[in-house]
């Protein structure tokens, strides 16, 4: 299996890389193939698939953000049981995460992830038995995330200015006691994740703003 970097919408994966996520996601969660010219180019912004006999069998997006010493797994996608495609993945994402934070002289605190709640969600995910919202929740808690205590919404990635619900915010703490962390770290990483969409709905504004007023957010298990 190869883990291969997409940096070019002319790139001969982009079109398997963008059915994955059609597949997956739901409509408001998928960028249109045409939008996504502009982030591939980004150098802070890694979108890589694992290829398997020159089929796309997996993908991953993920940044890392040295000033705040924080990551992102933007998503994760398992297309195909039974390969090993999602510790393949996890550690291809680990390496390139490491060196990324060592190349900035910085020492992460851990990396964010918007998780799905299984029950607040009716999305199908493809039929993929492995991207199964209580599946993926149950492998996330394993690998060590915790959810902040927080009523998340994020803005639609359809840019049409809609409130998303039904997940949670996630974050995997460098260290496994850590219980908490600052409202404002959490505030600043949202501003700055989400600076590339414009219309934002008001209740992620509210929510941004309750953030800057708590001086921790605690971390809850999955």
């Amino acid at each position: 299996m190869d883990y291969y970097r997409i940096t070019s919408i002319e790139d001969e994966n982009f079109p398997k890389l963008h059915r994955l996520l059609q597949d997956v996601f739901p409509p408001e969660e998928v960028l249109a193939y045409e939008l996504w010219r502009e982030p591939l180019q980004d150098p802070g912004i890694h979108v890589c698939v694992a290829l398997h006999d020159g089929e796309a069998v997996g993908a991953t997006e993920y940044r890392y953000y040295p000033q705040l010493r924080v990551a992102m797994t933007d998503f994760t996608i398992i297309g195909r049981p039974g390969l090993g495609v999602g510790r393949f993945l996890l550690r291809s994402r680990e390496k390139e995460l490491a060196r990324l934070a060592a190349e900035s002289g910085t020492e992460p605190i851990g990396m964010f992830a918007e998780i799905y709640d299984p029950y607040r969600t009716e999305h199908g995910f493809g039929g993929a038995d492995p991207m199964n919202p209580i599946v993926r929740r149950e492998v996330l808690s394993h690998i060590g995330y915790k959810r902040l205590e927080l009523d998340y919404v994020h803005p639609s990635w359809d840019l049409q200015g809609g409130a998303v619900s039904g997940l949670d915010l996630g974050f995997l703490p460098k260290d496994e006691e850590l219980d908490g962390i600052s409202g404002a770290l959490a505030a600043q990483f949202l501003e700055t994740y989400y600076s590339a969409i414009e219309a934002k709905p008001a209740e992620w504004y509210d929510m941004v703003a309750g953030l800057k007023r708590q001086e921790r957010v605690a971390l809850l298990p999955l």
